[in-house]
Order: structure tokens, then sequence, then C-alpha cells
């Protein structure tokens, strides 16, 4: 091994000059004193005219603030810059050569300057395919609650449909789930209540889930959410998966110091068929979905082929409902309810009570059975309810003027339940008295047994109508969750007995016991009564004998078009002289 300085420095510069990266000697004014290959390879294309005396003049057009830069470093050996980026321009660039430069220029001795200039193109195209992924990475993902979003799931079960393991076909299946009456929290509570619940929502599916078996959550819309379940050993075993599922999200949430209960409805498609695509899939979970909503929610529905018949049915109504409603298609007509106990007149007319038909363009005059459930579906029964709402009020109104004593003494509606959620409905009664001219006193809103003693929303929004001096009346009573105990919990005037009772009342001494209970507990809280579905003289002679203030039913009139109603109340019923 050679000991002389001379063959050092030699074997110095020859390995400088196969450096692969560039390297540049030069006086602080940029004059280069020493240059490698790989340098002079890289610089090239910014020489003009092939002139490569001065780094800095070279580099001018590229980093023009770099002399500044150079200036501003006061030791004598100070970085400038570390691999700063230097793009080319396409008029820089030459065939296969690089794109972007990285460019190192440190001060040293104080009055060098060292520069390491490479290649990074490669480089930064893998740091912008890497931003490209993680951005479509976090367009996959909900921001919410961090779980994959529609977009992953549809592509997990289309992978599943398109490349099935063989010998075991598409072994999969879909859990389709949304939140029961979540708007209701939101509209309570407010969205930032409704999101912490989602987002405990999606914490309970993650545990819920099998991991190992790489099943996934995902949330795929406002409080929507679907579990793909991958390679269940069986039916039974998705079932499981489902009623796991369910226990794990009845129990209350606990959001600061409330605790708040959000059950849900699950849809279940089982085992799909390799002719669908993950558009079908999600669906028909959905429809599953729907059918469980129906049963009351907080169950699943295992999809069936029917369902999917049932589904294109209804979604056919909804257009003809949207239909009816832009063209005027509903009528509402007027059932007469009888005063029995007025001794003077008997029989003679309390008041009328609104019902809703549809004259349908082709089958004719549709009672609320045939739409009233689609409408409620499809979000549409609060422009019909408030559609029958002006309307009776304007129709009764124009009887009091023209019939004076002989017109009927007030006028009942039925209330829906989308119409008491909605924060507004207060405001719209107030409107449509105030725009009819008809006294809060005269109308009663009625609302379903079930729905009054369940909600506290509901609840709520009928003591500030009762406030107004509109009469309240819970109908149906006898069919929903309430008691006779309860009753006195409820802002209610009228109880209206409902005609399941009646029909049995004078052939069952059960349903008669019950009628005449009722009559005593209402009577006790100042609330009047009111017997629904009365046909026979003999079931009104026991109401009536019982003590009902009032009956309703066929055998007094069917409900009646407003020009019939004033022949029924002028030639068959005067009512008071």
């Amino acid at each position: 091994m050679s000991n002389d300085p001379a063959d050092s420095n030699q074997a110095l510069l020859q390995l400088l000059y196969r450096m692969p990266i560039g390297l540049v000697q030069a006086e602080l004014d940029g004059t280069i004193e020493l240059i490698n290959p790989k340098a002079a390879q890289l610089l090239m294309p910014l020489c003009p005219n092939g002139q490569m005396q001065n780094l800095l003049a070279v580099l001018e057009q590229v980093a023009p603030k770099l002399r500044e830069s150079i200036q501003q470093v006061d030791s004598a050996d100070g970085l400038v810059c570390d691999r700063m980026r230097i793009p080319l321009s396409a008029t820089l660039r030459v065939a296969m050569g690089p794109s972007v430069l990285a460019l190192s220029l440190t001060k040293s001795r104080g009055s060098k300057l060292m520069a390491m200039i490479s290649d990074v193109t490669l480089e930064v195209e893998n740091e912008e395919r890497q931003l490209a992924r993680e951005l479509r990475d976090a367009e996959r993902i909900d921001y919410l609650t961090g779980l994959p979003n529609r977009a992953v799931v549809c592509d997990r079960i289309q992978d599943a449909l398109d490349y099935p393991i063989a010998d075991m076909g598409n072994c999969f299946a879909v859990l389709f789930i949304n939140c029961d009456r979540f708007k209701q929290i939101n509209d309570t509570l407010g969205h930032a209540t409704g999101d912490k619940v989602l987002g405990l929502v999606a914490d309970r599916l993650r545990r819920a889930i099998r991991v190992e078996r790489e099943d996934l959550v995902a949330r795929t819309g406002s409080d929507e959410f679907v579990v793909f379940v991958n390679h269940p050993a069986s039916p039974e075993d998705v079932e499981n998966i489902a009623k796991r599922i369910l226990r794990s999200l009845d129990r209350p949430y606990r959001i600061g110091p409330d605790m708040l209960h959000c059950s849900i409805s699950m849809g279940v498609v089982l085992q799909p068929k390799a002719e669908g695509d993950a558009g079908h899939i999600l669906d028909d979970a959905s429809i599953a979905m729907m059918q469980a909503k129906r049963a009351g929610g907080n169950c699943f529905v295992v999809f069936e082929p029917e369902m999917r018949r049932e589904a294109v049915r209804l979604g056919n109504l909804e257009a003809e409902l949207r239909r009816a409603i832009e063209e005027s298609q509903f009528r509402v007509v007027y059932q007469p309810v009888i005063a029995l106990q007025n001794l003077v007149a008997l029989q003679g007319c309390h008041g009328v009570e609104a019902l809703v038909r549809w004259q349908h363009p082709t089958r004719g005059l549709l009672p609320p059975s045939e739409f009233i459930g689609p409408a409620e579906e499809c979000g549409l029964i609060g422009q019909i309810g408030e559609f029958v709402l002006r309307t009776a009020c304007s129709q009764f109104v124009k009887w009091q003027q023209e019939m004076g004593p002989h017109a009927p003494e007030t006028m009942a509606v039925n209330l829906s339940r989308d119409q008491l959620n909605d924060s507004r409905f207060v405001s719209t009664v107030k409107e449509i008295l105030e725009s009819s001219s008809m006294l809060p006193t005269q109308l009663q809103l009625e609302v379903t047994e079930s729905l009054a003693s369940q909600d506290t929303v509901v609840q709520s929004r009928l003591r500030e109508i009762k406030a107004m001096g509109v009469s309240l009346a819970l109908d149906d009573f006898g069919t929903g969750f309430s008691s006779l105990s309860c009753l006195h919990l409820l802002p209610i005037d009228t109880i209206k007995i409902d005609r399941s009772f009646v029909m049995e009342a004078d052939v069952s001494p059960h349903h008669r016991v019950l009628i005449e209970a009722t009559m005593l507990v209402a009577k006790s809280l100042g609330m009047h009564t009111v017997a629904e579905g009365i046909e026979t003289p003999a079931q009104e002679a026991l109401v009536r004998q019982l003590g009902c203030d009032n009956g309703q039913g066929y055998l007094f009139s069917k409900p009646l078009l407003p020009s019939d109603l004033v022949e029924w109340l002028t030639a068959v019923h005067p009512g008071k002289e």
C-alpha cells in the first residue's frame, strides 16, 4: 500500500469522480473549482450555451434566492440549504433525464461552497403516489366515526362476488343497520349529541365483529351502518352475530350526565346470488331493514325475494302519492260525533271528525288504510296532515257562518308522529287557526294512545298545543301501551274508546267491564268520552247506559262530503234549536 500523498489525492479524486451523486466545490461568488461528472450531467440542462463556470449562475433561473441565502449564513461553516427540491420545467428537461433535483449547499471554511446534487425524480414520484393513496384512502373513510365508507364495503362485496373461494361459493352475509328514531335525537338534543351517539354506535359495532375472520363494519349514511360477515359457518352463525349486535346497541348510551337509548333495525342478506352486484345486495339488505322498522324496530329481518317486489310496489305508490299531493287528489270527509247524553235532543250532533280519502285517478276513492302507512314511510304524511287540518278548519268556519246554531260545535283532526315531531308544528296550528278565523276551543286534535304515552317529545308538544286552548283527544284507547293508571299523566281532554272494544261490548262481559272502568276513570279526571265504531242499536244503548258522552259510527252516519253533511244535519238530525 502506497504512503505517497500524491497517490492518496489521486485515489480520492477518482472516488469523487465516480460518486453516483453530483459534487461541486466553488468559490463564494460561485466560481467552480471542482465538479465531478455526475454533477455536470445533472446540471447540464440548466447551462445556457453549455457554459458551466459558475454554480450560482447555473442555478439562477431555478433558485434565484440562493445568493441571498449564502450571504445570510454568518458562521464560517454553515448549512445554506439541505436537499432543496429543484423542479425542472418541461423546457429544461432532456430525454430520459431528471425532472426534479435535490441540492444541499454548505458554506465551508468561510471561503468555499460545497454542493451535493442528486436526481430525486423517482423519490418525488413515489411521494406523489403515496399522497394520492392517502387522499384516496381519506375519501374512503368516514370522518366522524373513522369507519370505512360505502365505497369500501361495496368493493368488499363486489370482490366476494367476483372472486369466490373454490368450493365455498360467495360465502358472506350483509347486515344493514339503521338507528331507530335517530332524527328525534338530533332535533331535540342537537346534532353534536347525535354525532356522539353515532361514534358510540361505531365503537360497539367494531367490538361486535370478528376481526380474525376479516369481518368489516362501515358507515354508509347518516345513521346507517353495514356489517360484512366474511365466511360465516352457517345462516345460524349470521343470526347469532345479528343478535349480538342488537343486544350491544340496545344498551343505553351515556352522553355527559344523560343516558340515551337508540335501538336499531337491521336487514340481513344471507348467501347472496352471484348474478347480483354490491349495489343490489345493499338495496336488498335495506329493504329487509325497512321491514324490521315496520315490525316496530329493535329487531332484524332476513331478506326474502318477495320483499323486493313489495318494495317496488311501495316505490310506485310513493310516486303516485307525490303526484296526488301536487294534483290535489286528496279529499276530506266528515263523520258526525253524536251527543249520547242529550235528553232533550238525543243523538244531536256534537261535532265532526275530519277524515282523509284519496281520489285515485284509476282506483277510485281509497280509504286511509291504503295509503297512510306508505305516506308515513316516505315522509309525506306531514304534508297530507297539514292539508287535512287546513281544509277542515276552513270548512268548519264556513259551516259556522252558513248554518249558525245548527253547525257542528267542534272539529276533530288526527295527527301523525311526523307532525308532532316537527318543531314548527305548533306555529303551523296557530297560523291555520288565525288564517281561518277559527277559535282554538273549537278544534280538537287527536293522537293515538301509543304515540302519546311513549314519546316525551310528543307529550311536550301536546302540552304546547293544549296551552293554546286547543283540546286533545286520545284516539283508539285500549290498543296501545298506556293504562288507566297512567291517564292522569297525559294532557288529554277526551278519551276515544277503540271500536274493537265497542263492537264486542254487548256480547262480551270482559269488554263491557273495560269500557265501564274507562268511563269511571275518565269522569274522575274530568275527561270526556267517545265510543268509536258504533254500528248497532244494542251497542249504542250499552255505551249510553255506561255513561259515554258521545258516540261515532255507521249507525249514525258514514263519513260524508261537506255538502252531504249539511243535508244530514238539516234533514236528519237538525241538532240544537
